[in-house]
């Protein structure tokens, strides 16, 4: 799938394959020389296009379908990884996913949102919308992550908890609120980083880290730019109005100090290259740890709570 803004850096770079084809049957001074100068000109481009994306535009790149999701990254950056299943209450949602992983010989509990690309696994994921026994598992794995001592690493990417009224009925409202309650006091470091979509308490749920962390190309917001629009001009035709109205990128929310750090993501998005965005991700995990291995778990308890409780304040 190629975004709109995407297209041209495409068409390029099909040139320049061609042309570097090419050289294999003739070796011609002048065809290596463009391909040299094309190959600049193509990162200049991407370098233009991805400094100057629209709010709306980062969201598309955000639900990006070849975007590397939970289980992805969790496969590049682990070298052993143990899931683990059900909330013991009600059944395992495969919305949301987790276990133990290592990481240079250093075991963690991972936590994410999860969506699937063919039909049939985003119909089991639920297009990565977790109802509340997925966000029961989520906190049953945080409290054995406690008892056991090891640090936390949630991966949000999720368009919302899922609204539907099973949902509802099972206590949607009621498991994302005792999330957010047990995270400010689980005596272990906590880093949670928006890897696609942050919207809304789907989000939250999951998301109450010493630090909290974005990619580059990510968004976090209380709604979706689609919903937004339908509520303000009942109509979804304004989405892109709404995503500048909402400032929902990863810059935006560092500037609004909702958010503790952005995660470079390799030119054109981590759709590009996996390997390089799940580098990324690693290095700053181990670098955020360190700092927080520093302190005490009384002192990380009384920051994650002065930190959260400081936002949205008005002078």
């Amino acid at each position: 799938m190629l975004l709109d803004f995407e297209k041209p850096i495409v068409e390029l770079e099909k040139k320049l394959a061609r042309m570097q084809e090419a050289t294999k049957a003739q070796n011609a001074p002048a065809l290596i020389a463009s391909i040299a100068k094309l190959a600049n000109d193509i990162k200049a481009l991407q370098k233009k296009t991805f400094q100057n994306l629209t709010r709306w535009q980062r969201v598309q790149l955000a639900r990006h379908p070849d975007r590397p999701y939970t289980l992805d990254y969790l496969q590049q950056i682990t070298e052993h990884f143990v899931a683990l299943h059900g909330d013991r209450c009600a059944g395992d949602d495969q919305a949301m996913v987790g276990g133990f992983g290592t990481i240079n010989g250093q075991t963690m509990m991972f936590i994410g949102h999860q969506k699937g690309r063919t039909t049939k696994e985003r119909q089991m994921r639920n297009f990565g919308m977790p109802n509340p026994e997925g966000y029961r598992k989520a906190l049953r794995l945080m409290r054995l992550a406690e008892k056991f001592n090891k640090p936390i690493i949630t991966f949000i990417d999720t368009p919302g908890a899922y609204p539907g009224l099973e949902a509802e009925e099972r206590g949607q409202a009621q498991a994302i609120a005792s999330n957010i309650q047990a995270m400010f006091g689980l005596r272990v470091p906590i880093i949670s980083i928006v890897i696609g979509e942050g919207a809304s308490g789907g989000a939250l749920g999951i998301a109450i880290g010493d630090y909290v962390l974005m990619l580059e190309h990510a968004w976090y917001s209380v709604i979706t730019p689609e919903s937004c629009s339908s509520i303000l001009w009942k109509s979804w035709d304004y989405k892109e109005q709404a995503a500048e109205m909402l400032q929902l990128t990863a810059k935006d929310m560092f500037n609004f100090r909702l958010i503790d750090g952005l995660i470079k993501e390799p030119i054109g998005g981590a759709h590009r290259d996996w390997p390089a965005a799940a580098a990324l991700i690693k290095e700053s995990i181990f670098n955020h740890l360190k700092k927080l291995s520093s302190k005490s778990i009384d002192t990380l308890l009384q920051e994650r709570t002065e930190k959260f409780f400081a936002m949205g304040r008005i002078n």
